[in-house]
């Protein structure tokens, strides 16, 4: 039995035009191309592995010579009409005279001669030279087919010279079906997610796939499970795949890690399932635009398990994801510990941020901005009515007041006249000067006093007018909506009072600076003041000042470097206050940069040194003339 068997690759070779799979756009033009007798002399057969060019030159050297089915294609190599060589064994100029003598013999049997010539880009330039006469004028029998995976590398006088043809990869399904029909052939039970996977790792080459076919019939027996296949191969699941994202979807990190785990024990390779998980991440983004599932290459009942894992995901989710992913698959390869670095993986996947989080963040924020220009609105809105409101009630409660101390005044007076009546009837003998007797109606208290002191407005408390230079480094914020604070200066009257008289304790009489000779007066004191109050650099910075100019509030000083500049810039307001409290005088600090002369000099050349040196002694540069002396340096 072990005799007679033949790998798949070899058993189910095709023979015609129509066994072959997927390379139609070639098929078709070389069977018309046979039909109108309208055959070239030179053909090239270019693409990628087991996709079919060295079948699809056997089938057409067999076509055009007339050979019967039954000569196997691989026993075509020993007719004598058909010759066929590996040019990475036969790549040397001796090979090509060899072949040159070859052509001279015309077919001994059929009607052309045709030279297979496979891997063609491995011939030397030599013999690519030695070639070109012969491929450019050829017997009118003789027939070239180059095969090759690298036409690149082949020399354009070579590729100017022949009929081109590119092979494509095969699809999945393509070879999904092909291995069905083998399989029904054979007598192979094996389910459709098996096929898949198998299609998939052949990588659009249907030479591999049978090759992997035929390792898992060595495997499984003529029934194989999907479980034993994976392990057979040893690729990556699906099932793999899906628990990897519901761990990443979940944030569970113990479930991450132990899946790492066991891909490590089951000698999954890291790389290899990056570059799955990279296909399922890409497979997970089309899924969500449901339009376009004929992209993901897989069976209908695991696209249905991309539909549903989408909808657990954004489109931003995935996107960082496979940006994630693609990186490390990248930087993997050189780690020393590719294990630690995929489970850092994880754990970044699983700890970023997600869109839904972000976006009710986001969304919140722009909510309390809202609201904060809303409470803003209706705070103006509600102290202009309360204002309103509070002259309107002084008003009304004004002349209500006013109403009553009439009422008040004319109740009275009528009860001072009857009072007089009486009195003038009881004792008409007393004279009506004396002020015992009578009444002190004006010592009396008014009734309405109690009430009308209340009328009286309390005077606000005179506040000390502040300096307007203390405005003069920054703007103070109005804040008139929050209660108990002023719109003008954004403190509470009496804050700012208490604050003035503070000031008041702190600050020297105001003294005004005209001149730099008034602030080289007060310098050594505010010298000491920033020593004290600053930063130790800035205090060193400002030692090394130069008093230059005084233009109105702005003193000007020069520094010997830019880090001084941005220093006194950064801590202009606190030298300022300082300078306030020294003299009474808000003065802005303006630096300019002024380099020494000696640095510039620090900076030229040794050699140009020199050169100067010999300008300043004569004597010097005499010796140096004399004796023809160089620098060393």
């Amino acid at each position: 039995m072990a005799e007679n068997y033949r790998a798949l690759t070899r058993k189910y070779r095709p023979q015609s035009f129509d066994d072959i799979v997927s390379q139609d756009h070639v098929s078709s033009t070389l069977k018309n191309a046979i039909k109108q007798n309208r055959i070239s002399h030179a053909y090239m057969f270019s693409g990628p592995r087991g996709v079919g060019k060295t079948t699809m030159a056997r089938v057409l050297a067999r076509t055009i010579n007339q050979i019967d089915n039954s000569v196997d294609g691989e026993s075509l190599n020993q007719t004598l009409n058909i010759v066929e060589i590996d040019a990475a064994s036969n790549n040397k100029v001796e090979d090509v005279h060899q072949l040159r003598e070859t052509v001279r013999i015309p077919p001994q049997n059929g009607r052309y001669k045709v030279f297979i010539i496979d891997e063609v880009h491995m011939l030397s330039k030599q013999a690519f030279n030695a070639l070109l006469k012969t491929l450019e004028e050829p017997p009118s029998y003789a027939i070239f087919i180059f095969a090759t995976t690298e036409p690149h590398k082949v020399l354009p006088t070579i590729l100017s010279r022949v009929q081109r043809f590119d092979f494509k990869r095969i699809s999945v399904d393509e070879i999904v079906q092909r291995l069905k029909n083998i399989c029904i052939d054979e007598d192979i039970t094996i389910d459709d997610e098996s096929l898949h996977v198998i299609a998939k790792k052949a990588d659009g080459a249907l030479r591999d796939a049978l090759g992997l076919m035929d390792q898992a019939i060595a495997f499984c027996g003529t029934t194989i499970k999907h479980e034993e296949l994976l392990q057979a191969l040893n690729v990556v699941g699906h099932d793999q795949l899906f628990e990897y994202t519901d761990a990443i979807q979940k944030q569970d990190s113990n479930t991450g890690l132990d899946l790492i785990n066991r891909l490590i024990k089951n000698g999954v390779d890291i790389q290899e399932f990056l570059v799955s998980l990279t296909e399922h991440l890409r497979n997970l983004y089309v899924a969500h635009q449901s339009d376009k599932m004929y992209l993901v290459e897989a069976t209908e009942e695991t696209k249905e398990k991309y539909r549903e894992a989408a909808k657990l995901f954004s489109d931003e989710e995935l996107i960082r994801m496979l940006h994630l992913v693609s990186e490390a698959q990248v930087k993997i390869k050189d780690v020393q510990q590719p294990r630690i670095h995929f489970e850092i993986l994880m754990l970044k996947l699983i700890h970023m941020g997600r869109t839904k989080e972000i976006s009710e963040l986001i969304s919140g924020l722009e909510q309390l901005k809202k609201n904060g220009s809303n409470q803003l609105k209706s705070g103006d809105s509600t102290q202009e009515s309360s204002e309103s409101d509070s002259k309107k009630n002084s008003q009304d409660k004004s002349e209500s007041t006013s109403v009553k101390d009439q009422d008040d005044r004319s109740e009275k007076d009528r009860e001072k006249s009857s009072a007089a009546r009486k009195q003038e009837n009881i004792e008409p003998s007393q004279p009506s000067g004396n002020s015992n007797s009578m009444p002190n109606f004006e010592q009396a208290p008014h009734p309405a006093g109690t009430e009308t002191s209340t009328l009286v407005e309390e005077k606000p408390e005179e506040v000390e007018a502040e300096d307007p230079d203390d405005d003069f480094l920054t703007i103070k914020p109005s804040l008139g909506f929050v209660k108990g604070i002023s719109s003008s200066n954004g403190q509470d009257k009496s804050k700012g009072a208490k604050g003035n008289e503070k000031k008041a304790e702190t600050s020297k009489p105001n003294q005004r600076i005209q001149t730099l000779d008034d602030i080289e007066a007060c310098w050594k004191e505010f010298l000491n003041n920033v020593k004290e109050n600053a930063p130790q650099m800035l205090y060193f910075q400002i030692l090394r000042f130069k008093l230059k100019e005084l233009k109105g509030t702005t003193l000007i000083v020069s520094v010997d470097n830019e880090f001084a500049t941005n220093l006194v810039e950064e801590n202009q307001q606190l030298l300022s206050s300082i300078f306030k409290r020294t003299s009474g005088t808000h003065i802005r600090f303006s630096c300019t940069v002024e380099k020494a002369a000696d640095k510039k000099k620090e900076s030229i050349s040794p050699y140009e040194r020199f050169k100067e040196i010999q300008k300043e002694d004569p004597n010097l540069k005499k010796i140096v003339n004399l004796f023809g002396a160089e620098l060393e340096y």
